[in-house]
């Protein structure tokens, strides 16, 4: 068991850094072309989408070093790791994420009332817009599904920027393609329209995250779950004061179950380490602390879950 535990921490940690490597990698590669673009066309919504991936590189490599940190192995002062970290790079991502999107907006905003309409020129913007846009689809793909296997907040934060990425650079390409043939009101406007896809997606890493920080509930599915794994063991005759929260991107729990009172103490105990092990099977839950109470004592409450034969009694 512990060389298996070994195994996926080393596993884990390999996917991560590996994930935001590749991340970084992209996002330098979309900078240079997109400035490149930008100096040859004179674009703006291609310039926004310039800055957006500037920001992008820019939390990519504060991710990567994020997620070194948070792979690190245990320690005597971090017992359960370093996975808590990881909310907070998710938070600076965002921040980096609105800022770049207001910078866009005010761009855009200023070359409108300027009366600066001038159309991109050239093919350029339109191919490395092209190219932006099947990069950061295969970017949200990979993110979306090492964020799943890994259970990341950090890399499902990117996953969610890479998205709405995508979705920026197909109205920045159409912006671009509008105003080359006789409306270049629409390359400023394409641009506000990047910066107003970048904007939402640094608040929604923000909602996600911030329930990570405050150690809010899980969805109400999960807890049920929790419950049912504890009364589907044929000596548990009931459960109550479950607690389940979030500790950075993973889950505690702690529950009452009500045994027999005739119980040996070991065969309480064996009680105990089954329920426990069970709901540790249970995706994103962590550390569970399980008390074993005698049903005499009364305390036995209802809680949702398989339907047993009613209170001990």
């Amino acid at each position: 068991m512990t060389n298996l535990l070994e195994w996926r921490c080393v596993s884990k940690r390999r996917a991560l850094r590996r994930a935001g490597a590749i991340v970084l990698a992209v996002n330098v590669g979309l900078v240079l072309a997109k400035a490149g673009a930008w100096y040859l066309s004179g674009s703006l919504a291609v310039g926004s989408e310039a800055v957006n991936s500037l920001a992008d590189a820019t939390y990519s490599l504060v991710i990567l070093a994020g997620l070194y940190l948070t792979t690190r192995p245990p320690d005597l002062e971090h017992p359960h790791g370093h996975e808590r970290i990881e909310p907070f790079v998710s938070l600076f991502v965002a921040a980096a994420i609105v800022a770049a999107g207001l910078a866009i907006l005010y761009g855009a905003g200023t070359a409108v009332l300027a009366g600066n309409l001038e159309p991109p020129t050239g093919p350029s913007a339109v191919a490395v817009l092209g190219i932006a846009v099947v990069a950061k689809l295969w970017l949200y793909q990979y993110c979306k599904r090492v964020a799943s296997r890994e259970r990341s907040p950090a890399v499902a934060a990117t996953a969610v920027d890479n998205r709405n990425d995508v979705l920026a650079s197909g109205a920045a390409l159409l912006g671009v393609a509008g105003a080359q043939v006789g409306y270049p009101v629409l390359d400023p406007v394409a641009a506000g329209v990047v910066a107003v896809f970048v904007c939402y997606s640094g608040v929604d890493i923000v909602r996600d995250n911030l329930n990570y920080l405050l150690g809010a509930a899980p969805p109400e599915h999960l807890r049920e779950t929790i419950v049912e794994r504890a009364l589907v063991h044929p000596d548990v005759e009931g459960v109550h004061d479950v607690i389940a929260h979030y500790v950075g991107p993973e889950i505690d729990v702690s529950l009452h179950i009500e045994v027999e009172g005739d119980r040996t103490l070991a065969e309480a105990h064996d009680i105990e380490s089954a329920v426990v092990q069970s709901i540790r099977e249970v995706d994103d839950v962590d550390d569970v602390f399980v008390h074993v109470d005698p049903k005499e004592l009364g305390e036995w409450k209802e809680e949702p879950g398989p339907p047993k034969d009613g209170p001990p009694t």
